[in-house]
């Protein structure tokens, strides 16, 4: 998180604006509600991106709240069926994602969880 950033972020997922916009603004929503903040301090989510460069749509919005450490892709795009052409719009239900947020739910505790305790507020998102 930049420092200072937590509770526009928060009002901003609260609010659901976060990704306002985007061709993707729903997705920022999911990513906040299953993202987890790890023991090093930093947020981790996976997130469902067609860009030929990831996060290439998304990173303006991101950059707004975090410093963008680490973005890598689920796996091969070689072997990913929307890269190769074989099934369009194959990531909505890859089993890539499925697996990467099941091992992502076993660390940490739900970024929401400390967003919310590092503002002081106990509100809970619809």
């Amino acid at each position: 998180m930049k420092p200072g950033r937590e509770a526009e972020l928060l009002n901003a997922i609260e609010q659901e604006t976060l990704g306002q916009g985007s061709v993707a603004e729903g997705e920022y929503l999911r990513n906040m509600r299953v993202a987890r903040f790890c023991e090093d301090h930093t947020a981790r989510w996976v997130e469902i991106c067609y860009c030929p460069t990831p996060l290439q749509e998304e990173r303006p919005y991101w950059e707004e709240y975090f410093e963008l450490t680490r973005v890598q892709d689920a796996h091969d795009r070689r072997k990913c069926r929307v890269e190769n052409g074989t099934e369009p719009w194959a990531c909505d239900g890859c089993d890539c994602t499925a697996r990467l947020e099941e091992k992502l739910s076993k660390s940490g505790i739900p970024f929401l969880d400390s967003l919310r305790a590092k503002t002081g507020c106990s509100r809970k998102l619809r």
